[in-house]
């Protein structure tokens, strides 16, 4: 399997995004690690992209990981893995009433219709490197419901979309740097 192959199909959720955006951070930690630290990392010690979480999705509990965000709403989670997951959001994510039903599983996720909505999609997952290191890979996929959603998608892309890629691979750069940190010592003779 090339390293960035998903053990699951992104297509078969949201086959044609109208946003598609994709992060990959590398480091010497092994892939278990990596996806302990990636689980663990709290959204209030990510600087800008965690401001940003907690301004839309407002009263979260301090300390929340981003593994507990993602699998609570108004997310649901679609599906996961050893060392995967992906899950679901969907709504108006450009009003400021933080407007986001809850779907209560995959099949929900898959059948959303609501006219002037959107569906958010997030994986996550960890790939072995060739190395004996590993890389966190992230993909986000937004596909509006109707023409009304998509125009105001569009709307809200061209201001958030220049800033995604400063802010978007903050976690992952945190999560490698976390997994890196906790490596094993190497142990001294006496």
């Amino acid at each position: 399997m090339p390293a960035d192959d998903l053990p699951f199909d992104l297509d078969a959720w949201l086959p044609d995004p109208a946003i598609r955006t994709r992060h990959r951070r590398t480091t010497a930690a092994p892939a278990d690690r990596l996806w302990d630290a990636a689980g663990a990392l709290r959204v209030d010690a990510t600087g800008p992209l965690g401001r940003l979480v907690r301004w839309r999705i407002p009263g979260l509990p301090p300390g929340e990981t981003f593994r507990g965000l993602f699998a609570a709403p108004p997310f649901t989670v679609l599906a996961e893995g050893e060392r995967w997951s992906v899950s679901g959001l969907v709504g108006r994510i450009w009003t400021l009433r933080r407007d986001y039903p809850r779907v209560e599983d995959a099949g929900a996720f898959a059948s959303w219709a609501q006219p002037g909505t959107v569906r958010v999609l997030f994986a996550h997952w960890v790939v072995d490197g060739a190395d004996g290191g590993s890389a966190l890979l992230s993909e986000a996929r937004v596909a509006p419901v109707d023409r009304g959603a998509a125009l105001r998608l569009r709307a809200l892309w061209t201001v958030v979309g220049p800033w995604e890629r400063l802010i978007g691979g903050e976690a992952l750069a945190r999560a490698a740097r976390a997994a890196e940190s906790c490596a094993p010592r190497p142990s001294r003779d006496d």
